[in-house]
């Protein structure tokens, strides 16, 4: 789906997460699209090689600023400086996350404080600080990754804490979508099935059949190409692609595996 009709040529999009994984197909789909990069991830040395490559191979600008987004200073210093660089930001692609399985009467009591920091408030709070400069502009798009574990009920064993948050998140980001839509800002949220991942590459005990289940992080720039495609009196408020073999009702990483690592 990377051929989908989008011109963003002169557009500057600001992608968290965008080291790897997912973040890094997204950020690769809006480099091929045209638009100018700000690059957010915690580790330098893999953000640093993710700029070089993607300025090189689609011949736009590119910044990165190393950030944690569960730290409010952090999201604010990424912020001045996208503004500092390219005066403004036009798409907000939310993707920074944490994950955390555990039956939850084993769940480390220390990880609720970090997956609300991560997965509810660096997306809450990073959209907070740009979300101004597109009102007054009346124009802007806001896309976030959120969970397909959000459209089960109930939510898959072993993740209540991690998705429930995403679920709070995804109630959040309704009530913005009609909150917006007189400032002419599209707010889109992507429900994405399981995806191949760093915690997925060191489990070398998963059977074939179940990596097999696991979508490559282009289903979810696919997502992205197509919120970014429809006519500008459009907005898709929710995307959903789930893996077409997975069953929520168990978690397709059993527990023990995690433990391993």
């Amino acid at each position: 789906m990377a051929n989908v009709s989008v011109d963003l040529k002169g557009k500057v999009a600001l992608v968290t997460g965008a080291s790897r994984g997912i973040g890094k197909a997204i950020a690769t789909r809006l480099a091929e699209h045209g638009a100018h990069l700000v690059l957010a991830a915690r580790t330098q040395g893999p953000l640093d090689e993710t700029v070089k490559e993607l300025k090189t191979k689609f011949n736009i600008e590119a910044i990165g600023v190393p950030t944690d987004v569960a730290q409010l200073e952090d999201l604010k210093n990424l912020v001045q400086k996208a503004n500092q660089r390219f005066g403004q930001i036009d798409i907000l692609v939310n993707v920074a996350g944490v994950s955390s399985q555990h039956p939850f009467h084993q769940q480390p009591i220390e990880e609720f404080e970090k997956l609300a920091a991560t997965n509810y408030l660096g997306y809450v709070r990073l959209i907070r600080l740009v979300i101004e400069q597109m009102v007054a502009r009346k124009n802007g798009q806001i896309i976030n990754v959120v969970s397909g574990s959000t459209l089960v009920d109930p939510i898959p064993r072993g993740f209540l804490v991690y998705s429930s948050l995403k679920m709070g998140l995804r109630a959040f980001l309704k009530g913005l979508f009609w909150e917006m839509r007189e400032h002419n800002i599209k707010i889109t949220s992507l429900l994405p099935g399981v995806v191949a991942s760093d915690l997925t590459d060191h489990l070398k005990d998963i059977a074939v059949e179940q990596r097999d289940r696991l979508m490559d992080p282009s289903a979810v720039a696919d997502m992205v190409s197509f919120a970014l495609s429809v006519p500008a009196n459009a907005c898709p408020l929710e995307l959903a692609v789930i893996n077409q073999l997975t069953t929520w009702t168990k978690p397709i990483i059993d527990y023990k595996q995690t433990q391993a690592r």
